[in-house]
């Protein structure tokens, strides 16, 4: 799923280390995050398109532009 931060419950996945459309890796690993831990995406760019699918599957989000070009998306479960 990537590197883990000094928090156990705090999961990093880089979608930048990954080729190609990183869409199912990011989906897989939610669904084997335990309830009570977050996933910290890592993007180069906002990624908009997603937030609806993580909405769909109850799932809630929070953007932030770290610098020009890396975007951290934390996602919980509902």
């Amino acid at each position: 799923m990537g590197a883990d931060t000094d928090d156990d419950r705090i999961h990093e996945f880089d979608c930048r280390e990954t080729t190609g459309n990183p869409f199912d890796e990011i989906l897989t690993a939610l669904d084997v995050l335990p309830d009570d831990e977050m996933l910290v995406l890592i993007a180069d760019h906002e990624p908009e398109p997603l937030y609806p699918v993580l909405e769909e599957h109850g799932y809630t989000h929070e953007t932030s532009q770290a610098t020009d070009d890396e975007w951290r998306v934390t996602v919980t479960e509902r």
